[in-house]
């Protein structure tokens, strides 16, 4: 397998699961403002959509968008626990965590990110934020991980969105709970390696 991933962008996400996975991949960095790959491709080659993360599977097939990516990789080793079941309600509740992310987080950390965003329209999203983060502080204050103990597949997507917040000045220290939730994640081997392997802090 094959994971185009942009240093620290939302492709974190399943760079880390391949590793909490033990399964045998290549990374191949992808410029986002030229839409080149490391390699010489256009990425819109491989991704018409020309964001990341794209895995390309060993029979050529693309899969795209984090939360489908993440789950394809814990279903191939089940032993890992990285996702429940599928079919059973644990796995509806990782999937309604998945969306919340995708869609109630990721979305709103992206206002932030656009430089041509009027500053109205960032405050809306920083309020947002704050409301959506509250909610998972609450969730998380008396658990190690989002659905309880053990750690899935939708930590490593929070752990990489709540992470932008250091680059946008976003202050997570008014919930104590999810800085300590961070740290937690931090210090997993594999998500340790994946931000070594993405340049994003020293080994």
């Amino acid at each position: 397998m094959k994971l185009y991933f942009s240093p620290g962008a939302c492709s974190l996400s399943p760079h880390i699961v391949l590793r909490e996975a033990g399964l045998a991949f290549d990374l191949e960095k992808v410029d986002l403002g030229s839409k080149n790959t490391a390699g010489g491709k256009d990425y819109r080659t491989i991704n018409p959509k020309g964001y990341v993360p794209a895995l390309q599977l060993d029979n050529g097939d693309v899969l795209t968008e984090g939360p489908a990516i993440v789950q394809y990789l814990a279903d191939q080793v089940p032993a890992k626990k990285l996702a429940p079941a599928a079919g059973s309600m644990e796995r509806y509740r990782l999937m309604e965590w998945l969306n919340f992310i995708s869609t109630e987080l990721h979305k709103s950390f992206g206002s932030l990110f656009n430089s041509t965003a009027p500053e109205e329209t960032k405050q809306l999203a920083r309020e947002n934020l704050a409301r959506r983060i509250e909610y998972v502080a609450a969730r998380i204050k008396d658990s190690a991980y989002l659905t309880g103990n053990q750690f899935t597949v939708a930590d490593a997507y929070l752990f990489t969105v709540l992470g932008w917040s250091n680059h946008l000045k976003f202050d997570l220290s008014r919930w104590p709970a999810v800085q300590a939730y961070m740290e937690r994640i931090a210090a997993r081997p594999a998500v340790h390696a994946a931000m070594v392997a993405e340049g994003l802090i020293k080994a």
